[in-house]
């Protein structure tokens, strides 16, 4: 590579880690680096903002990197995502045009340990009661929880999170069931889920309804204004995949006509979310804000790894290359 410094873009570091969790010493005298913690979707903003760059180091699938803008951004060479793959961004367009896309590993069990977090929070009503308690509300208490020992967790995903989410209820008492469009009986019980044919039944015999699939266009929209009408009036649903697998604006209706008893939710249609969506409204959904993969031992190896891709093709030896 040249002596000459190269310009890094650092995006959608809300809680700016990346130079906190990840060691630069041994490259920043190669590289004049600018931070951009504000997500922007207008390609025409990013096409400007960007094309200085060589190296774009992308948070997650914040910004989206497609084809159209990789066309307005000549001197990009690397972007780096953190995490092993990154649906925002178009790996394939980028390599016809000569920019290497490289990940990430993870470190820890944060998404996990959130998926229970969010459905403890939600089922137990600790948000509301909290901030009763905080105001000074009376009467003491007004919720009553859900126990969990007996009731039905369905999971729509039975991968590894899905798995692993089913285990921990069994910790609970639970029944656990699954279903998804490929989980195959066999499959089911090596995962000690039990299986149901159809989504349909998932629906109507869960307790907790918990997605784990992974966003495609097949998998868009999945869980439909139909599907969240099959859920019984005591049911929560809990996401921390991908906002766009459900219909949002019918979950919004289902939440706002109390036809189920709530929902814990760690990712949206559009992030960050609006000021003004409606969610930020309802009183019977536990929001987070997509920190479901967010752990200090998280942000150790994504941005320690980073720094490593970035010296890496400094060097001409690109490593964790995606496609």
């Amino acid at each position: 590579m040249s002596s000459e410094r190269i310009r890094v873009a650092i995006l959608d570091d809300y809680q700016n880690v990346a130079f906190k969790f990840g060691d630069w010493s041994g490259i920043k005298d190669r590289l004049l680096i600018d931070t951009y913690p504000d997500t922007t979707n207008d390609e025409d903003i990013l096409a400007k903002r960007l094309e200085p760059y060589t190296i774009i180091c992308t948070m997650r699938e914040r910004t989206k990197i497609r084809a159209s803008l990789l066309d307005r951004l000549p001197n990009l060479r690397l972007i780096t995502t953190t995490g092993p793959y990154n649906a925002g961004i178009d790996v394939a367009y980028a390599k016809t045009k000569g920019v290497i896309t490289c990940g990430t590993g993870g470190k820890g069990n944060s998404t996990l340990e959130h998926i229970w977090a969010l459905i403890l929070a939600t089922a137990r009503h600790i948000v509301i009661e909290d901030a009763r308690v905080k105001a000074s509300a009376v009467p003491w208490q007004v919720t009553i929880p859900m126990g969990l020992a007996g009731r039905t967790l369905g999971l729509v995903g039975v991968g590894r999170l899905g798995s692993a989410t089913g285990k921990i209820a069994k910790a609970f008492g639970m029944e656990v069931i699954g279903w998804s469009p490929n989980l195959t009986p066999d499959r089911a019980e090596k995962e000690g889920v039990t299986y149901v044919a159809t989504k349909e039944e998932l629906l109507k015999r869960s307790d907790i309804v918990s997605i784990h699939m992974v966003l495609s266009e097949r998998t868009q929209r999945m869980i439909t204004a139909a599907d969240l009408a099959l859920l019984k009036p005591t049911a929560f649903f809990i996401n921390t995949s991908r906002g766009p697998l459900v219909d949002e604006s019918a979950l919004i209706e289902v939440l706002q006509q109390k036809k189920i008893a709530g929902a814990g939710l760690d990712v949206f249609d559009e992030e960050p979310l609006p000021l003004d969506h409606p969610i930020r409204k309802l009183t019977n959904v536990t929001l987070s804000p997509h920190t479901g993969y967010v752990s200090d031992s998280n942000y150790e190896a994504f941005w320690g790894h980073t720094v490593e891709n970035i010296a890496a093709f400094l060097d001409g030896r690109p490593t964790r290359v995606i496609g």
